[in-house]
């Protein structure tokens, strides 16, 4: 029989939080982490919104244990700041005392410091300075990077599918876990924000100026935001074993891969759709049983028609609560999915549907809205989240109370 999967610990930092009781404060306060770059060399700093970590590298590099270390770049810092936490969590003191697996998301890789010295490849006198960093840019570096601070070594890998990155780490480990390959996995993602990644999505006419309005009529696109986020998962066995806390239950999970198109879903939702009705069928829960869905919402003109095209078919007349929690963090890229996923387990934990910011009037496509109120005691027992990347890639996960 396949070990069920559950969620021993938890750590991560975002726009709204140094660490997840910080983020759980924000969001309890329905306060939005978007505002203007203080750290990014761009030209858009005062123009385009982003949900920026509020500690510089240097500050980051203090957090994680590793000041004066160039070769850490900022994503890997947001990740062994977070990773550090998810340890902890799991009131684990050492990584390697069993094998266990690292399964790590990112998509920007050390682009946030590479492009800092990229124009220094044309001069000759400079090319050392590039040469030195070239290394960290690949987005298996900072995998690496704190694999070996960590001293976990037995199942290291990366994934980097866009926008659902770290909602497929997730998926990974998890069935390592449910086929006995392990008994422990950390997974997760992690983004620092780059000029690459503003400048691309801006020129895809994607980014909203002012701060977004996720499933809003008047949405016109998304903000960028930085953060990681790691779950440690375990086997029920090693669970009962050592008689570890459980925070909620990964109950199910489905990846669809659509292909409608590179950057946009289709139009009717199907990826979607079938990402969460499978996903659900896997966790054994009616359509009745879900509470809340985390949604993807990214507050682009494409993307939130297509997801709540999804819900509604999916749940026909009676769509549970959901909102987007991007306007608290901007939208993470590939630490997203993992970021959401620590807000659905809060959702759970604390019994708490957190709101829709920024909502103001319905979209026309759509019989539904978001929820914009903080809805407190709300009788949270299984989430939804989902995340869904270009190119069609869609992954839902289902997270469920721990009944013992």
């Amino acid at each position: 029989m396949a070990e069920r999967v559950f969620i021993t610990g938890m750590g991560m930092i975002s726009a709204i939080g140094n660490n997840v009781e910080e983020n759980f404060r924000s969001l309890r306060a329905q306060q939005s982490g978007l505002g203007h770059t203080r750290y990014i060399e761009t030209i858009h700093r005062e123009v385009l919104p982003v949900g920026e970590v509020k500690l510089s590298t240097e500050e980051l590099a203090e957090r994680a244990g590793k000041p004066g270390s160039p070769e850490f770049t900022r994503t890997t810092l947001l990740g062994l700041a977070a990773m550090q936490e998810a340890l902890m969590s799991a009131g684990i003191s050492d990584p390697r005392e069993l094998p266990a697996a690292f399964i790590n998301a990112s998509t920007v890789g050390g682009m946030c410091d590479t492009e800092k010295v990229y124009f220094d490849i044309l001069d000759p006198e400079k090319e050392g300075t590039f040469l030195k960093y070239i290394d960290t840019l690949d987005c298996a570096d900072c995998t690496q990077r704190i694999a070996d601070e960590t001293g976990i070594r037995e199942y290291v890998t990366t994934i980097s599918t866009a926008c659902s990155s770290s909602a497929n780490a997730l998926m990974y480990g998890a069935r390592l876990i449910q086929q006995g390959l392990v008994q422990r996995a950390v997974c997760g993602g992690t983004e620092a924000l780059t000029r690459f990644t503003i400048n691309g999505f801006n020129s895809l006419k994607n980014i909203d100026k002012q701060f977004c309005r996720p499933f809003d009529q008047q949405r016109n696109g998304l903000n960028l935001g930085e953060g990681a986020a790691y779950l440690v998962l375990e086997s029920e066995s090693l669970v009962r074993a050592r008689k570890a806390r459980v925070m909620a239950e990964l109950s199910g999970w489905c990846n669809t891969n659509e292909a409608f198109h590179p950057t946009a879903p289709s139009p009717e939702g199907d990826g979607a759709f079938e990402a969460m009705r499978k996903a659900l069928a896997m966790s054994g829960r009616a359509i009745a049983d879900v509470q809340y869905v985390n949604v993807h919402g990214t507050a682009t003109l494409n993307n939130d028609a297509s997801e709540g095209k999804a819900l509604e078919r999916l749940f026909g007349t009676e769509v549970p609560k959901f909102s987007s929690t991007k306007p608290f963090t901007g939208h993470t890229l590939a630490a997203a999915g993992a970021i959401e996923a620590i807000f659905s387990v809060l959702a759970i934990n604390r019994q708490m549907i957190f709101p829709n910011l920024n909502f103001s009037e319905k979209m026309e496509e759509l019989g539904i809205t978001p929820e914009t109120k903080l809805l407190e005691e709300y009788p949270v027992r299984n989430v939804i989240s989902n995340s869904f990347g270009f190119g069609g890639n869609n992954a839902s996960l289902v997270f469920s109370k721990y009944e013992g």
